[in-house]
């Protein structure tokens, strides 16, 4: 080949890399399809992991991500955590134009280095280098390189390809190389139906995901976590801090938390296991004990973020807290049971997915899982679950941050999956006793006693603490559909003994009622009206679900104006469906007197995205008997 063919070889081969470079940092080779709905779409993300014994790992990251608009900025990933058994080798940043223009590189020694963990750490080896891009126009893309070596090999990241709503992925590929004298285990989740191909040999394992169109939120829907495709790893030998172990089921798992992080931290002084069995000693039985024991720590110890020692995984050892008297979830559990125990008392240690989402550890495949640690009693067939974090909530009350959901709970014996507690829709109960009494001008009084249990407490038991303006505040918010609420007293109690809240509450209000000539309306429901209509959809993607379900009870007196009679009532009303029930009784008392009683009740459930219509409707038959007034007419 003539000097003259090589020339026009190597510009040919030239403008198609530049050409080809272009059309991946752009967004015009986006397809349309990925471009609905989307704020972002995820170009490529190529990970690599490599497992070079059950003690090296290496972990390498290329992402590049197109951002459309300003709400896609939240879709970028620029950030790594780490801490001393994490060695960073690479870290980069390069951000393009639409036209495949480079804007700014960004080097490792110009990343922000900060901790990793909330304000209000005391000490953290947890921390995290970040970069920071505000962008001048949209779409641009951003490239984001990392590689890291760490001895820790517990944790395997998921092959996760889409990270939220609003995003799309064009490519995203995950390989995990490994020696066959290693072990790895797998689930796949919700890959059915999507363009996933993989390669799996006895020493690699290979995903490809393309196409993977961008999701739009959709309200009652089940939580992202469980409807994005997922491929979940873990190696039966692994390192933890220099800690060489095998698990490969919960059983095994919950044996090695045992022994390796927990066992040798119950080492509370002699002076304060007798101040312990002192405090208890005249209690009847264990589980009043165990109460006396919880407002103990309670008032002694406080939450703070204390992310320290093995993966954030070890708790500090009673003594410590016991010293301190601040401690984070794993240290404040730990200490509980520690001081359980002196006093005789089995607890154990569990550890869950917290938040109001009810996510579960997967039961069939053990590994690190879960962001937050309570405590389990045993209690002959019903468990005791307590959040050791908070300061507020009753012996044996979890709400909605740990209830309904699959953990992991640590025995000497080992592991073993349990299921927290689940709040029934008739447990989770609010009744309302009311007096309202309509004046002549259209004004009425009320006066009012709220009382709630189970998930409803949890709505409601932080007002204890709030201020009387604060309080005003969230009543008038509360009857927003009442103009010129004017609140004369409230009063609050928590009672934690039976796990329920009351509310007093009295107020007036200016010409609640419409009056044209003669007549006056007047709605019956003043204390608890439904104005939620759940979102419409033209064409739902997920299914129905709710997550919890709840009933309410509604007595009123309604006390008419004295110039006043009826004239004319609405008829008692009933609602039946699966997804739950309302009922609206109406009666005369008297000739001043009107009963009105509600129940409304939602059943918790996971239901068909076809039924979602049905659902919302039935929301709006309930709010719209919920507005049913009584004519009145002048004597």
């Amino acid at each position: 080949m003539n000097l003259k063919s090589i020339l026009s070889s190597l510009f040919i081969f030239t403008t198609i890399l530049a050409f080809s470079q272009q059309d991946f940092y752009t967004s015009f080779s986006i397809p349309d399809n990925l471009k609905q709905n989307a704020n972002a779409v995820v170009r490529l993300n190529d990970i690599a992991i490599v497992l070079e014994s059950s003690s090296a790992m290496r972990v390498t990251e290329k992402s590049i991500v197109t951002v459309l608009n300003k709400e896609g900025d939240q879709a970028v990933n620029t950030h790594l955590f780490y801490d001393d058994n994490v060695k960073i080798k690479t870290l980069e940043v390069e951000v393009y134009n639409n036209y495949g223009k480079l804007l700014k590189k960004i080097k490792k020694k110009d990343f922000k280095d900060v901790s990793a963990v909330p304000g209000g750490t005391l000490y953290s080896d947890s921390r995290v280098k970040y970069c920071e891009y505000t962008a001048v126009s949209y779409p641009y893309t951003i490239v984001f390189s990392s590689e890291f070596e760490t001895a820790n090999t517990a944790f395997i990241q998921s092959f996760s390809p889409l990270s939220g709503y609003f995003v799309s992925v064009e490519n995203s590929s995950y390989t995990l190389s490994f020696p066959e004298a290693l072990s790895i285990r797998k689930k796949e989740k919700n890959m059915e139906g999507l363009m996933v191909s993989k390669d799996i040999s006895s020493t690699k394992i290979h995903y490809v995901a393309k196409e993977l169109e961008a999701l739009k939120p959709e309200d009652y829907s089940p939580n992202f976590s469980e409807i994005i495709p997922m491929v979940m790893f873990a190696s039966k030998q692994f390192n933890l801090e220099g800690a060489y172990s095998e698990v490969e089921n919960w059983s095994e798992f919950g044996t090695w938390m045992y022994h390796d992080l927990i066992k040798d931290t119950h080492d509370l002084s002699v002076g304060t296991i007798n101040k312990i069995q002192k405090l208890v000693k005249n209690e009847p039985d264990n589980i009043s004990k165990a109460k006396k024991i919880y407002k103990y720590v309670q008032d002694k110890v406080r939450y703070i973020s204390v992310q320290v020692g093995i993966g954030g995984w070890k708790p500090f050892n009673a003594s410590e807290v016991d010293r301190l008297g601040y401690g984070d979830c794993k240290a404040l559990t730990n200490y509980t049971l520690a001081l359980l125990k002196a006093a005789g008392i089995e607890s154990h240690y569990a550890v869950v997915f917290a938040g109001d989402s009810q996510r579960s550890l997967e039961k069939d495949f053990a590994g690190m899982q879960g962001n937050h640690v309570i405590l389990n009693i045993p209690n002959n067939d019903e468990d005791i679950w307590l959040e050791c974090t908070s300061q507020k909530l009753p012996f044996g009350f979890i709400g909605d941050f740990t209830d309904d959901r699959d953990v992991l709970v640590i025995t000497p014996d080992g592991g073993k999956i349990k299921h927290t507690k689940k709040y029934l829709a008739a447990e989770s109960l609010q009744t309302i006793n009311g007096t309202c009494t309509v004046l002549n001008t259209g004004a009425i009084n009320a006066t009012v006693a709220i009382k709630s249990e189970g998930i409803q407490y949890d709505n409601k038991y932080w007002l204890e603490t709030e201020t009387a303006r604060d309080l005003d505040i969230h009543y008038k918010r509360q009857w927003k559909y009442i103009n010129n609420l004017s609140i004369d007293n409230m009063a609050v109690e928590n009672n934690k003994n039976d796990i329920e809240f009351t509310e007093l509450i009295a107020f007036q209000a200016q010409n609640y009622t419409k009056q044209v000539g003669d007549r006056m309306l007047v709605n019956l429901n003043v204390f608890n009206r439904s104005k939620h209509i759940p979102d419409r959809y033209r064409n739902r993607e997920l299914a129905l679900k709710i997550n919890r379900g709840f009933t309410d009870v509604d007595e009123v007196e309604i006390i008419l104006p004295s110039e006043y009679k009826i004239e004319s009532l609405p008829k008692g009303q009933v609602l039946e469906s699966e997804f739950g029930s309302y009922k609206i009784e109406i009666t005369v008392v008297d000739v001043s007197k009107i009963s009105y009683k509600r129940t409304f009740k939602i059943n918790d459930g996971i239901f068909p995205k076809e039924d979602y219509e049905a659902f919302r409707t039935f929301y709006k038959e309930v709010g719209k008997l919920d507005n049913a007034k009584v004519a009145l007419i002048k004597n």
